[in-house]
């Protein structure tokens, strides 16, 4: 019963240590580029999606907003894109990268 135990607590300290240390990569950074609708400004979406678009080492990466960043910033880029600059989170899951909006500047 020992063996079992302390295998079951080796377990949870791996786990606690590796969430912890994954939390530790998310850290806040800006992106400055072109803020844009995905579906009306870039043809990528085939719904409304609020994104920033932001060019790096000669290559376009877009970043889509997170669900209630999307809803508040979008009625004022849907037809017209507008230079700014976005501050938060960044995810990536199946290649493509989520931003969890802090702030949003646009000029």
């Amino acid at each position: 019963m020992r063996p079992a135990l302390a295998t079951l607590l080796a377990l949870g300290l791996a786990l606690t240590l590796w969430t912890g240390a994954e939390g530790q990569d998310k850290k806040e950074v800006t992106i400055k580029g072109q803020i844009i609708c995905a579906k009306c400004g870039l043809a990528k979406e085939t719904k409304c999606m609020t994104t920033i678009l932001e060019k790096k080492d000669g290559k376009e990466v877009i970043y889509y907003f997170d669900a209630a960043a999307h809803k508040k910033h979008h009625a004022t880029i849907c037809q017209e894109a507008k230079e700014g600059e976005v501050t938060g989170i960044v995810t990536e899951k199946d290649g493509k990268k989520t931003i969890e909006v802090k702030e949003v500047k646009i000029k």
